[in-house]
């Protein structure tokens, strides 16, 4: 649950987020028999990290012309869903010459020594920003502890797989911001875990050893770039038919939906209404404009109740229509959003934490609660409680990537002047 508290500036009629206020007032529930045992250092760490990363990515011209580049030749490349058997491929060529583990390893080892996690963690919460990480950590998984299992988690949901971002830039979401939300919430993910489930016990894989990752049984480039390709099949097929089955089940509640409100004089019914209405408030104290909190509300119930691939391809419709330049207003309805109501939109989608996968990592993990010495009400609590906590990475990833880019494109994504917005996270 979260209870937001505005303070007013005299500039304009709408709520900004700025990160700095927001992160020092925010306060998860914790249990009580655990707040002694709080570390306060990895919170600190992780929420500076993932503010600084939003400062060099979009507020300093090198960070920003650099994600932008990169997110303008992906665009170009391959503009269709294939573009996710590429990225696997190159993802499977660099794994096989040592590259990606050596940039996870370094990426995981700051954190680790800034945030002071664990080994595990620190390098599922880097390898979550190319590739699905808990993979590489695959070994150590029996020996992890509640706290880290909750943060590795927890990182899975707050963040999107390399493999995936390929699916979504194919839609037409604009790469930069993509690859600038998953790079900042993988220090957040480790904050907010650790604010919901301190470690109250002690490792068992501690710095001094190392954390070997697999490489895989590629003998050579061109069969490593094969069975990258091989790959990526499942994972294409997959997507077409949830995106075929989902869209197919919500024509179907719309239409289920119209024919009951139509007994109430009121045949527009349908799931997005009522997830709009649902979620306005939370969208618009993200920093989206009033008149687009409905729409981005919308958005945010697709994502939450189907997946972030229906709420991206719609999102991306949004962003087709206002390419176009048609009427913005047909019968007093907003047809797309501004572009500064697309960006936070975009950060706000980016991650895994929907109902859809709880399920999918229930099934995953349970073979490993039967392993790890968990009682059986912990083996309720883990997973449960890490969409929560990915959730709010999410939108604290879109207020401070929002609050960044804001002042950085002086004003390219700003409609009228700012307000200040102050949320207490409960």
């Amino acid at each position: 649950m979260q209870l937001y508290f505005p303070l007013i500036s005299g500039r304009g009629t709408y709520l900004e987020s700025p990160p700095a206020i927001y992160y020092g007032i925010q306060c998860n529930i914790v249990k009580f028999e655990l707040i002694l045992n709080l570390i306060v250092l990895p919170v600190i760490w992780g929420v500076a990290m993932q503010f600084v990363l939003g400062l060099i990515t979009l507020r300093t011209k090198v960070g920003f012309d650099a994600f932008n580049w990169l997110g303008n030749q992906v665009d170009q490349f391959i503009p269709v869903l294939p573009i996710i058997i590429f990225f696997s491929t190159v993802m499977s060529v660099l794994y096989h010459v040592g590259f990606m583990q050596w940039l996870i390893k370094k990426v995981g080892w700051i954190m680790q020594i800034t945030l002071q996690t664990s080994p595990v963690e620190s390098l599922v919460a880097a390898g979550n920003i190319f590739s699905e990480s808990p993979l590489m950590v695959k070994p150590y998984l029996p020996y992890v502890t509640k706290s880290e299992l909750h943060a590795i988690m927890t990182a899975g949901f707050a963040t999107i797989a390399g493999s995936v971002l390929g699916a979504y830039i194919s839609f037409g979401v604009s790469a930069s911001h993509l690859l600038t939300a998953s790079v900042m919430s993988a220090p957040a993910a480790l904050a907010i875990a650790k604010l919901f489930w301190p470690e109250t016990e002690k490792p068992q894989i501690n710095a001094q050893q190392d954390t070997k990752m697999e490489k895989g049984e590629a003998r050579n480039l061109l069969e490593a770039a094969s069975q990258g390709a091989s790959a990526a099949i499942p994972l294409v097929a997959n997507i077409a038919v949830n995106l075929i089955a989902f869209l197919a089940l919500l024509a179907f509640f719309n239409a289920v939906l119209s024919w009951l409100g139509n007994m109430f004089d009121y045949p527009q019914l349908s799931f997005e209404i009522i997830c709009s209405y649902l979620f306005m408030p939370f969208s618009f104290m993200m920093g989206v404009d009033w008149e687009d909190s409905f729409i981005v509300g919308g958005l945010l119930g697709y994502k939450t109740f189907f997946n972030e691939f229906v709420a991206y391809e719609h999102l991306a419709n949004l962003i087709k229509l206002r390419k176009k330049g048609g009427e913005m207003y047909i019968n007093g309805m907003k047809q797309y959003l501004s572009i500064r109501s697309e960006t936070i939109a975009t950060y706000a989608l980016c991650g895994f934490a929907n109902f859809g996968s709880v399920g999918m990592v229930l099934g995953a993990l349970y073979r490993w609660f039967r392993i790890l010495t968990f009682s059986p009400s912990e083996r309720g609590n883990v997973p449960m409680s890490a969409p929560r906590s990915g959730s709010d990475v999410q939108s604290s990833t879109s207020k401070d990537g929002f609050w960044h880019c804001d002042r950085f494109w002086n004003g390219s994504c700003r409609n009228g002047s700012l307000h200040m917005g102050l949320i207490l996270a409960c």
